[in-house]
């Protein structure tokens, strides 16, 4: 089935990335907010994460508590607990048709699949550029694309680099 037909269900993508637009580095995050951690939690309990194998493995605990995780995998492992696991981007969207709100969470492969068909970007935009960062965010259109809300922080004792939090709502979807 094509990602554009099963759009119709609500798909947000939500990532943390630096000013140009680098999402991680040896298969991690590139920083430690805090805020952007809560942030992140507030957002997508009681919904769906969809991520891939990669994103899935770097997660310290396993799958997200109060969360169905679904994992993006073409490999042949199944051994993701708390997790469903599914072979595609379309078998993903097909396998929770119950659910009002989707979240990608990474990785990079999965964020470029999604973002054509996603109708709402949670972006946490860390002021700063991390020359070490190995994996990055694709590019986005701006002119499809509506900033609705914004606030922003400084750096302080628990956060090195000030960064602001962002949503986005494509403008055919508004």
């Amino acid at each position: 089935m094509n990602a554009n037909h099963l759009s119709t269900k609500p798909i947000a993508i939500i990532v943390a990335l630096d000013e140009r637009n680098a999402i991680g580095r040896d298969g991690g995050l590139l920083t430690h907010l805090p805020n952007d951690l809560r942030h992140f939690k507030n957002r997508t309990q009681g919904h769906t994460v969809v991520m891939g194998r990669r994103t899935f493995e770097s997660l310290p605990k396993g799958a997200l508590p109060h969360r169905v995780n679904v994992v993006v995998t073409s490999g042949n492992r199944a051994d993701y607990p708390g997790c469903t696991v599914v072979r595609s981007w379309e078998e993903a969207l097909e396998s929770h048709t119950d659910e009002t709100q989707f979240f990608v969470i990474g990785g990079g492969q999965l964020y470029r699949t999604a973002l054509p068909v996603a109708d709402t970007l949670y972006l946490t935009r860390i002021h700063h550029t991390f020359t070490d960062a190995d994996t990055f965010f694709p590019e986005i259109d701006f002119s499809q694309w509506t900033l609705t809300e914004e606030e922003t922080h400084p750096s302080d004792e628990k956060h090195p680099y000030g960064y602001s939090f962002q949503t986005l709502r494509k403008k055919n979807a508004q």
